[in-house]
C-alpha cells in the first residue's frame, strides 16, 4: 500500500490562475492513463483545451485529487447537469505505475459519496480497455466487448458497475486526399439535392444559433445511447453561444459544417472539428448529428467530407483527426470507414445504480 492523500480542489478560473499546476497535474493523469490505452499519444489533450469545458456553468465539475508527497497520481471527476439533479459523470484515472495500491479505490469511495450527497440516483462513466487476449465482456447491445481480464474491467464490476455500450475510437490520417474527398463530396451531394452545406470557422453566426442549439439538444436523445439512459440536455441559443465563446478563449479553433434543408430553411444536421492552435496535434471530430427527420440523404457523409476540406483550406498541418462513435452505430462508422477512419481502440460506457 502506498502512502496517499485525497483531497477536493477547486477549479481554476484561467490557466494564469492554475499557479500551483493542480489542473495541468490531473490533465497530466488523464493524458498518461489515455496514451497508455490507446496506444498513441494523440490522444493527449492540453490542459488549455480542456478548461473551458470544466468552466461550463450548465455542466457543475467536482475534482477530487490522489497526491503522493507532492505528486499528483490519481483523479476523480463529478459532472452533473444543471437542470438534472439525477445523473452524474464521473472520470476516474490513477497513474499506470501507481495502479494497484488503492488509490483508485479510495478515489471511487469519495466521489461516490459526493455522488450520494448530491442525491444522485445513477452515474455514468467511460473507460478505455487497451486490448488483450482472453476471456471478453460482451456489449449487452450485442455491439463490441471489452477483455474480461483488463484492470479497469475488473475494477468497475467489483464495484457494482455494469457495461451498457463500447465505443470505438477512429483516427484519420491527415492530410487528407483532395480528390478522393471532392468524389466522396460529389457522390452524397447526388441524394441532397434538397441541402445547402454552410461551412464557417469560429463562432457560429447570430441567426443561426437557435437551430444549432436544437441540433445541440437532440445529441442527447438521438444519438445511441444504448441502456445508459442518458437524460435529456436541453440547449437554448444563449448557452451555445456562451459555450462557445469559452472553447473559442482556448488555444484552438471551431470548424462547422451544417445542412440546410431549402424548402424549410433550417438545419437538419451538423458537424464540428476542434483543432487545436498547436499543429503537432490532433484535431478532435466532435459532434455529428442529422436529425431524424432528415436522414436518408447522405448528409452525414456531406458534412463530415465539407468540413474536412474546410480542415485542409484553413488549418493544415495537423496529423490526424479521431472521433469516438458507438459501436452499434452502424451508419455514421459506414461513414467514417468509407471516409478513411480506421480503428485506434476501444471504451467501454458503463452504468451504476445508486
Amino acid at each position: 500500500m502506498s502512502t496517499f492523500t485525497i483531497d477536493e480542489v477547486a477549479i481554476p478560473r484561467s490557466i494564469a490562475d492554475d499557479r500551483d499546476g493542480v489542473f495541468a497535474g490531473m490533465m497530466a493523469v488523464r493524458n498518461a492513463v489515455e496514451v497508455a490505452g490507446y496506444g498513441i499519444p494523440e490522444v493527449a489533450v492540453s490542459a488549455e483545451e480542456m478548461l473551458p469545458h470544466y468552466l461550463d456553468d450548465h455542466e457543475p465539475k467536482r475534482v477530487l485529487l490522489a497526491r503522493s508527497g507532492d505528486a499528483i497520481v490519481g483523479r476523480a471527476v463529478l459532472e452533473t447537469q444543471l437542470d438534472d439533479a439525477g445523473v452524474g459523470w464521473v472520470d476516474l484515472q490513477v497513474l499506470p505505475e501507481m495502479q494497484g495500491r488503492g488509490i483508485g479505490r479510495a478515489l471511487g469511495d469519495e466521489i461516490e459519496s459526493l455522488a450520494r450527497d448530491a442525491r444522485l440516483t445513477r452515474l455514468i462513466t467511460y473507460a478505455v480497455s487497451r486490448d488483450a487476449p482472453g476471456e471478453r465482456l460482451p456489449a449487452p447491445t450485442g455491439f463490441g466487448s471489452v477483455p474480461a481480464g483488463n484492470r479497469e474491467v475488473r475494477f468497475l464490476l467489483a464495484r457494482g458497475w455494469t457495461l451498457e455500450q463500447v465505443e470505438r475510437g477512429s483516427r484519420f490520417a491527415l492530410p487528407a486526399d483532395p480528390g478522393a474527398l471532392a468524389a466522396l463530396r460529389a457522390s452524397a451531394e447526388l441524394h441532397a439535392r434538397d441541402y445547402r452545406v454552410l461551412t464557417w470557422v469560429g463562432a457560429t453566426p447570430p441567426e443561426l444559433l437557435g437551430d444549432l442549439a436544437e441540433l445541440q439538444t437532440r445529441m442527447s436523445t438521438d444519438a445511441p445511447s444504448a441502456g445508459l439512459d442518458e437524460p435529456l440536455d436541453v440547449w437554448t441559443a444563449e448557452r451555445f453561444a456562451n459555450k462557445e465563446a469559452l472553447l473559442l478563449d482556448a488555444p484552438q479553433q471551431l470548424l462547422t459544417a451544417a445542412a440546410r434543408h431549402e424548402p424549410s430553411g433550417r438545419l437538419g444536421g451538423f458537424t464540428r472539428l476542434s483543432v487545436p492552435d498547436d499543429t503537432s496535434r490532433a484535431v478532435g471530430q466532435w459532434d455529428t448529428i442529422v436529425l431524424r427527420e432528415h436522414r436518408g440523404h447522405r448528409l452525414g457523409m456531406l458534412l463530415k467530407v465539407a468540413n474536412l476540406q474546410l480542415l485542409g483550406e484553413t488549418a493544415a498541418g495537423h496529423p490526424s483527426v479521431l472521433t469516438w462513435n458507438a459501436e452499434e452505430n452502424l451508419p455514421m462508422l459506414a461513414v467514417n470507414e468509407a471516409v478513411g477512419f480506421v480503428p485506434i481502440g476501444y471504451e467501454g460506457a458503463w452504468r451504476k445504480t445508486l
